[in-house]
């Protein structure tokens, strides 16, 4: 069995008080996770609280979108959250994903960490393809759609 990590950080010019909700209500990632236009059918479905530990997300889409869900399991306002993120297509997989809000010089540094290990199919795929490869662009574009609904918030 093979793990991986894709880890990215960006300074985000608010305050951590005003990112963390972003993040923390999965009905607010529509203003900025970058999968959000991969399919613009979609099904998505919310459930649990609204906002922190209990909240849900589920989603159905074309093959690139794929299917599967999530939920916030921890919320520590306004440091980090950690999310159970469990795909169903293409592959089965669950990855522990995190984001920690750390105050710093013009904002907050926000890092996006997930996590997990390469099982059957899954496997074969890491062979040929690097996850951090794979998923490190979105999180960077995430990152920075995240900047601009913060900033877009306080304005």
């Amino acid at each position: 069995m093979s793990t991986y990590e894709v880890t990215r950080s960006a300074l985000i010019p608010a305050p951590a008080e005003d990112v963390f909700p972003l993040v923390n209500s999965f009905l607010e990632w529509t203003k900025w996770s970058p999968w959000e236009n991969v399919d613009p059918e979609l099904n998505r479905s919310y459930s649990g609280s609204d906002a922190g530990v209990g909240a849900k997300y589920a989603w159905s889409g074309n093959r690139k979108a794929g299917s599967g869900n999530m939920e916030i399991v921890e919320s520590d306002f306004p440091r980090s959250i950690k999310v159970r993120l469990e795909f169903t297509k293409p592959f089965k997989a669950v990855n522990p994903t995190t984001f920690t809000f750390t105050p710093a010089d013009g904002g907050t540094q926000v890092t996006w960490r997930m996590t997990g290990e390469n099982k059957g199919l899954a496997k074969i795929f890491a062979m040929i393809v690097n996850m951090d490869k794979m998923v490190g662009g979105d999180f960077e574009r995430g990152l920075a759609a995240l900047s601009a609904a913060a900033t877009a918030n306080k304005a």
